[in-house]
């Protein structure tokens, strides 16, 4: 699974008993104590000498000759298919490949000196693009024939590789050509450590070719499937939470329930045992980022009834991806662990791409993309 949707002791967990887990790469702090310092210096020299052994003990298949692969995502009824390849870090930097979404260095960091310690890159970013007829009639047919990987994980997510090489990869790389953009989904700390990696490499002076890109994988915009990103608060600020509803209904029409919102615009409030529905308002003029639901909650109610400031960095605030349900939601407050929930509808992929375009950032934790791509499934080594 990708190396930052669990934490090292679930990484721990996972990867018990399983001396082939990538787990071993991707996340090497869990074989170390749990005071250990996970940006140690010991940390990466164990992922390179967990990937030495790994390449000898799996063993792990080099192409020998140059490969495109589409890669098929299957959880339950949803089903998404992508093109996985190396794309040129030329058209990251120069904003072909769009972002949406601020970094952070301590991350950056990490993973740049992750892909410099092994040589590779392990872990995929997820693109999307606007869907064309040419790239979906290729990926039928390249998709018709057996496949070369086609396993279910433990969580229930079907992943199935077909390897496209020869003329056929030379057509969809053309295909692909004629794309004029491509957005970031998930991966922006992968994308701008490859970079950081080049550029390293570079003033080292151990430039090469195959540094020049980065594993990702490009999936149509109407195949992409978001999730919402739900928020808990720890505490009311010193306030009862009868007095919260009060407030908050004398700005906002609240409703009884349900869990989940109906439509956008909406967001539903969990607290003294209760969902209240709570229409946002909407004010015109505003621009792709600052009128999403995420940024109208933060914006309406987080930050004038709860006292919360940055989302970045505020500590009082958490995030539970949509994938958890708003059970997660409920137990959360009903343990003492928060003391007030909010359960939003998911952003649009159209919303994504008019926010990229837009040179735009998207408020923290505002999508959750649902299935993940796996670490180490494919590797780009340089």
């Amino acid at each position: 699974m990708p190396y930052d949707v669990i934490n090292t002791d679930e990484a721990r967990a996972l990867a018990a008993g399983k001396p082939l887990s990538f787990l071993h790469v991707s996340r090497a702090e869990l074989e170390l104590a749990a005071s250990a310092d996970p940006y140690a210096d010991v940390v990466y020299h164990t992922a390179k000498q967990n990937f030495d052994r790994l390449k000898l003990a799996a063993p792990l298949v080099v192409d020998d000759e140059p490969s495109v692969y589409f890669y098929r995502l299957r959880m339950g009824s949803h089903v998404q298919t992508g093109l996985a390849a190396c794309y040129a870090l030329d058209e990251y930097d120069g904003d072909v490949i769009l972002k949406h979404e601020k970094t952070r260095k301590d991350k950056e960091d990490d993973r740049t000196r992750h892909m410099l310690e092994l040589g590779a890159q392990t872990g995929p970013v997820f693109l999307t693009y606007t869907a064309t007829k040419d790239i979906d009639r290729l990926a039928a047919s390249a998709t018709a024939g057996p496949p070369l990987y086609d396993f279910t994980a433990e969580d229930g997510v079907q992943h199935t590789l077909w390897r496209v090489h020869g003329d056929a990869a030379a057509a969809l790389v053309a295909a692909m050509g004629r794309v004029p953009r491509l957005y970031i989904a998930d991966g922006h700390h992968r994308a701008a450590s490859a970079s950081r990696t080049r550029a390293e490499l570079r003033r080292q002076g151990a430039a090469r070719p195959e540094a020049d890109t980065f594993l990702a994988v490009a999936f149509p915009h109407d195949q992409v499937q978001i999730l919402a990103y739900n928020r808990l608060v720890k505490d009311l600020g010193g306030k009862r939470p009868g007095e919260i509803i009060e407030a908050v209904g004398q700005t906002h029409q609240l409703t009884p329930g349900p869990a989940v919102p109906a439509r956008q615009g909406e967001v539903s409030m969990f607290v003294a045992g209760h969902w209240f529905t709570v229409p946002l308002e909407r004010p015109a003029g505003q621009s792709p980022s600052d009128s999403l639901d995420v940024s109208l909650l933060h914006d309406q109610i987080l930050a004038p009834y709860l006292g919360i400031g940055d989302e970045r960095t505020d500590k009082r605030i958490d995030f539970v991806g949509g994938g958890r349900g708003t059970t997660a939601l409920e137990h959360a407050v009903g343990s003492g662990k928060a003391a007030i929930a909010f359960s939003l509808a998911p952003v649009t992929v159209k919303d994504l791409m008019a926010i990229s375009d837009a040179g735009e950032i998207m408020p923290p934790k505002s999508t959750w993309f649902e299935p993940k791509l796996r670490d180490g499934l494919l590797i780009h080594e340089f």
